[in-house]
Formats: C-alpha cells, structure tokens, sequence
C-alpha cells in the first residue's frame, strides 16, 4: 500500500549517545538506507538545526533534510539566510527552511524576549528571508524586522528554497499562505486540517504562487506491540506541549483533551490507517514524530512501515 505523499521523520540523538553530531549521523544515514524520504531537525537549546541540516546534507546522499522549527525571535533574518542557503548549498538543493514563532514562555525565561506582534513579526520576516535568498540584496525597514545589508547575501548554490512555517492560529495562517511556501503543524488533528489549517491557507494563497503549496503535516506515529505501555510513555512526553496556547487551541479544535490523543500507537494496520486521514484531510506531505519513544527496534519498525508507505 502506498499513502500516494512524501513520508519524513524528525531525528534527535539519543540521552546516551558519546557525540550528538555522530548519532544524528548514524540515525540520517539509517533512515536513508530503511528507504525514509526526508530527516528533519528541530531547534531547542542545544544543537544547531540549522547546522545539522547542512552537515547532514553534505553527508548522507539522496535524503532531504530540512528545519522543524527554527524559531524566528531569537534570530535576524539575515543570519537565518545565509545558514539556510549554506545548507542548501551543502545538500545540493534538497534542503527546506521550516520556521516558527516560538513558545513565548520559553524565550521570555531564555533570552528575556517577548514579542508582542508575532504575526507582524512573520510577516517581515518573511519578507527579508525572500530577499536575502532569492535577490541577493535586502531592504526592509520594517516595524518588527529591519534588514538592509550592504553587500549581497547571495550563496552560490544556496538558492531555491522552499519556506515553510510551524503556524495554526487564524492570522498566521493567513501570514503563511500569504507569503510562504506551505505550512508545518504539530499534533493538529485530521479534523483541524481539513476544517481550519488548508481552507485558511488556500484562501490566502496569491493567485499565481512560486511553488505548490505544501502542507506537512506533523505526526506522532511509532509502530509497536505494546501499545498501551508506549501510550503512557507518549502521554508524559507529550504533555509537555499542553501548556502552551497554539497546541491547546488546534487540541481543542480537534476535540481532544490531550496530546496523546492524537498519537498513533499501534500496529502497522493502525498506523497506516490514522496516516492516511491525515492525506484524506489534504495534508501532501508527512513528518513522523517521536519515533524514538518506544526504543530502537520499534523505531526501525516505524520507519520501514513509512518507506513501504512511500514506495
């Protein structure tokens, strides 16, 4: 059987590993060989997504490699330019710059930020990452975002890259569609897809856009035999995100009181099935989550299912 969408995982090195950059390494190439499209790589406080994509890019052959998410306040748009296009360069031209608005709470205790006009923000944002990645020259003086370098921001090679971001409220859905190439939700339900995120989205697309759009739509999915004890596992990781007001609002709006509920865990028959709701509610690419949650094996399990998926 075959979902008929491109299927990638997100990767993270695991708690022991001796050397972060090695084990993301060994875990791209091994999803590379399983026969997994695409890795992608999130930011937190640690390792540089950006970085691992270039050096993941340069390293391992065929796979696509992108950013799930870069969030977007703690970064000018000039420096996310040149290490997306760097990244891009590095791959070959199979690299995507997903970006997000962050978690208020989380940069307000980690930078001591707050932005209070994150839709502003985006707009701008988008706007200079354009420029600086398709024009090679910036101008943008705006309320949020002030951008004009005084050479050129051109990387040869570096060009040609598809932006993408983590948004799901109303406004910056409409940013996205407005200016973006495609959209990266997280734990937002097939319902909240089809209903919400691709409606708002196409009615705010230009008339004649530069790409397709491209809805990836983020997935918890691990394949294995202990189903309820995985479930448990996931719940407490996945709790996590509760707190914050993106998340609750696409989980109430799925109609869900929790994160977990919206986690596939399971057989390859149950898998299959709640994967394919989510190509039935017009997402057009998946990105798998979590896959490490329940150990090695069933993480190999899970991506050999999404390379049979995606043959």
């Amino acid at each position: 059987m075959s979902l008929s969408v491109p299927i990638g995982v997100s990767v993270w090195p695991r708690p022991d590993a001796a050397n972060d950059v090695d084990e993301v390494l060994r875990l791209a190439t091994q999803a590379q060989r399983t026969g997994v499209r695409s890795v992608w790589f999130g930011q937190k406080f640690d390792l540089d997504a950006l970085t691992l994509a270039a050096v993941v890019g340069l390293a391992v052959p065929e796979i696509g490699v992108g950013t799930s998410v870069v969030p977007i306040n703690p970064r000018h748009p000039l420096v996310v330019a040149s290490q997306a296009q760097t990244a891009q360069a590095a791959s070959g031209g199979r690299f995507r710059l997903g970006i997000g608005l962050g978690a208020p709470p989380l940069e307000s205790a980690a930078f001591g930020i707050r932005e209070d006009k994150p839709v502003r923000r985006l707009r701008e944002y988008l706007i200079a990452l354009r420029q600086a990645i398709e024009d090679g020259t910036v101008d943008v003086q705006g309320e949020r975002v002030y951008a004009r370098p005084p050479i050129p921001t051109t990387v040869h090679g570096g060009s040609d890259i598809p932006l993408l971001v983590a948004a799901m409220g109303p406004q910056a859905l409409r940013a996205t569609g407005e200016s973006a190439d495609g959209v990266l939700p997280y734990l937002a339900g097939p319902r909240t897809l089809e209903s919400h995120i691709v409606p708002t989205l196409q009615q705010a697309r230009p008339a004649n856009p530069v790409r397709p759009l491209q809805v990836v739509a983020g997935v918890v999915a691990i394949v294995t035999d202990r189903a309820e004890q995985v479930r448990e596992t996931a719940a407490h990781a996945l709790a996590f995100y509760e707190q914050f007001d993106s998340y609750r609002a696409v989980l109430d709006r799925e109609g869900v009181a929790h994160a977990v509920d919206v986690a596939l865990i399971g057989d390859e028959d149950h898998v299959t099935r709640g994967l394919q709701t989510y190509v039935d509610a017009g997402a057009t690419e998946l990105l798998i989550h979590q896959t490490d949650l329940a150990g090695e094996d069933d993480q190999l399990r899970t991506w050999k299912l999404l390379a049979e998926l995606t043959a």
